[in-house]
């Protein structure tokens, strides 16, 4: 990271609540107030402004707190910069200090920034050599640096994210095996070692996520096709979402890569945003992204075609003035020729070249006082763009503002500032709320990160990113609102992981520790469970996996939990909690000499049987008690357990103790269908069209 000069350190680090037009003149007035310029400032002097002035600054934007918070921010990196004097070891060749820290940058050739600090160095470097005042290209490319950074240290935080989310894909999708499955481990072993040397690589991570995407569209398309009766509009809705993820992580990588040209042209700016709400419907086809793309591509080779011609119209124009002032136009065009030369958008260059030109149509007293009403615009208009709703706020004031600055009219813009340092207050309050909401959902995470199960998981990836965004300095409108996203996705998981904890809570205190653990190994998605079994189960001939090349048992919506309970004439260990709940015996093994007296409900039930020679017994179940099937202590334990799965929201199990098979549906309103056999086969051959529809 380059280090800023020492007196632009607060600007740099405070300009998100306070405009740095603002501290840049609260910094320059304390400096000279002590007799020195702001560049001649160390580190006492600093503090002493920024505990005392800037503080008092800070305090029309923002509360007490907040301020004595950012201050004592910006005195930490204060502490870490070198003891000599701010800039004076670069002082000799600041642009040889630009290019070394512009290294860093030399992956991300295509960034807009990358392309413009390209054309700003390399007209800095020729003014230099021709003994000419660099300070504002100095400025500038201190600026864009300060600006990449920020975006690369956002697109780590965003990359960690997503690698999470593909490793977690990966984990379902590794018993597939194939290619794509290969491909996607070494794309994943190729993005955790970028992540550890703080790298970005996009290709690679687009490649990932298109390979994830196929494969989880794979393993949906299987299960659609093993249990189409009973799963089909609730697996169609699950392909729904996933098609709606992938598009619009599609249209997010749009929209940073095109950020430039969409600015360019509001036209397809809102082209854009009506994608975005399309996509918030859920109407948005990944098709129709790929369209965009390709009409976007077109469009900004027609732009850098259609900017190159008015460049070489406006230098042509401007080389036929005689006026002395022209050289921050001429340097302008200098650092437009060489960005679009690097196929790079000028549209602010052209922009300013245009108002040069047409500033100098007045007389020359008025065409400064013009230039200089525009270049304050640029910096206002520039400045808005970080601050969220700040720009649509002052877009028509600033419109007249630039009408009358055209027209040569003397044009006070302190009101707007003021707007603005009014949105940037809202957006540093905005900011504390979400900061205080990540804390909360971080700590909430922490008191339950030891239950097992997937929505616990994903909370857990989710506060790792949060705890990243939280770190993250001032952030662009983009890193806000994935953000803002992000808490409101680890909001509703806690609520969910809040729901299933009581429910543990419950199991807990039943059946103790060891049932918490094993009751949510059966709500793990993960796969974990299976490797675990006990007694392995042989996978049926309907094993929706069985194209797949799979070799767990049948996973239909929830993985299997091996359930081991001995027979009730032998005490089960201690270790057991589920021994007594699941307390079955072999149909063919004789009755012990003292069993277990079977209680009267179970009794009393009404009998329910498949017809002819079916080799699974069935049972029904309503709110934790046997209504009807044969007299039995282990069926009744299994309704216990339903009564849990039903109080976290699950509507199918399928489960092995040591003897026999289970599986359950859920019909709704507490009620459930149940069947045991001896194994998958004979389950499903027998009893799986009862569990579908309930016929016998």
């Amino acid at each position: 990271m380059m280090t800023a000069p020492l007196h632009q350190l607060p600007v740099k680090m405070l300009g998100d609540i306070v405009s740095a037009r603002s501290l840049e003149k609260t910094l320059q007035d304390a400096a000279l107030s002590r007799g020195l310029p702001p560049e001649d400032l160390n580190p006492a002097t600093l503090e002493e402004i920024l505990k005392r002035e800037v503080y008092k600054r800070l305090l029309l934007n923002v509360s007490p707190g907040l301020a004595k918070k950012r201050i004592m921010d910006v005195l930490s990196e204060v502490a870490k910069q070198p003891t000599e004097p701010a800039g004076r070891s670069d002082a000799q060749n600041p642009v040889s200090a630009l290019e070394q820290a512009s290294k860093r940058f030399t992956l991300y050739f295509d960034w807009p920034e990358t392309q413009r600090l390209r054309g700003v160095l390399g007209i800095a470097r020729a003014e230099g050599e021709a003994g000419r005042n660099i300070a504002p290209l100095v400025q500038e490319g201190q600026n864009l640096i300060s600006q990449m950074e920020r975006r690369l240290e956002e697109g780590l935080v965003l990359q960690a994210q997503e690698l999470a989310e593909l490793k977690d894909v990966f984990a379902r999708v590794q018993p597939i095996g194939g290619k794509e499955v290969r491909r996607l481990e070494s794309l994943i072993g190729e993005l955790e070692e970028a992540q550890k040397h703080k790298t970005l690589l996009p290709a690679e991570l687009e490649r990932a996520r298109n390979i994830s995407f196929k494969l989880r569209k794979t393993m949906e398309s299987s299960l659609m096709q093993a249990d189409s009766v009973a799963t089909t509009p609730e697996a169609q809705s699950r392909m729904l979402a996933l098609e709606q993820e992938h598009a619009t992580r599609k249209l997010g990588a749009i929209q940073r890569d095109y950020a430039p040209l969409l600015r360019a042209r509001p036209d397809l700016e809102q082209q854009q945003e009506e994608l975005r709400v399309r996509q918030s419907t859920g109407k948005l086809s990944e098709a129709a992204v790929d369209a965009w793309r390709e009409a976007l591509e077109t469009a900004r080779q027609r732009t850098l075609t259609e900017q190159r011609e008015e460049l070489a119209e406006l230098a042509e124009l401007l080389g036929q003035q005689g006026n002395q002032k022209l050289h921050e136009a001429r340097v302008a065009l200098d650092v437009a020729r060489m960005t679009l030369q690097g196929g790079g958008l000028a549209t602010e260059e052209l922009r300013e070249l245009r108002n040069v030109a047409q500033a100098l149509n007045h007389s020359p007293e008025r065409a400064e006082r013009v230039l200089q009403g525009q270049r304050e615009l640029e910096e206002l208009t520039r400045s808005a763009r970080d601050v969220p709703g700040a720009a649509a706020a002052i877009a028509g004031p600033l419109a007249e503002a630039r009408q009358a600055i055209e027209r040569g009219e003397a044009y006070d813009l302190s009101a707007l500032w003021g707007q603005l340092e009014r949105h940037m207050s809202a957006a540093a309050a905005q900011r504390q709320d979400f900061d205080a909401r990540a804390d909360f959902v971080i700590a909430e995470y922490d008191e339950m990160r030891g239950l097992a199960g997937e929505t616990i998981q994903r909370l857990g990836r989710l506060a790792d990113t949060l705890r990243a965004q939280r770190r993250l300095g001032p952030m662009s409108p983009e890193a806000r609102e994935r953000y803002a996203q992000t808490l409101t996705d680890g909001e509703a998981l806690l609520s969910e992981a809040h729901a299933e904890y009581e429910a543990a809570q419950k199991v807990t205190a039943t059946f103790g520790e060891q049932a918490l653990d094993d009751l949510l190994d059966v709500f793990d998605f993960g796969g974990d469970s299976l490797e675990e079994t006990n007694a392995p189960v042989q996978a049926s001939a309907s094993n929706p996996w069985s194209s797949l090349s799979l070799d767990e048992p049948p996973a239909r919506d929830l993985e299997h939990a091996d359930l081991a309970a001995p027979s009730p004439a032998t005490p089960p260990p201690a270790a057991d909690p589920f021994a007594g709940l699941l307390g079955d015996v072999p149909p063919q093994t004789p009755a012990p000499a003292s069993p277990v007296p079977a209680s009267p409900a179970l009794a009393s039930v009404p009998a329910l049987r498949l017809p002819g020679e079916a080799r699974a017994d069935i049972w029904q179940i309503s709110r934790g008690e046997v209504t009807a099937g044969t007299s039995d202590a282990a069926a009744q334990g299994m309704a216990g357990l339903l009564l849990q799965a039903a109080t976290l929201g699950l509507h199918r199990l399928d489960m092995g103790d040591a003897t026999h098979v289970w599986s359950a549906r859920s019909v709704g309103g507490g009620e459930w269908r149940l069947a045991r056999a001896a194994d998958w086969d004979s389950l499903d051959d027998d009893a799986g069209p009862w569990l579908d529809t309930g016929e016998l």
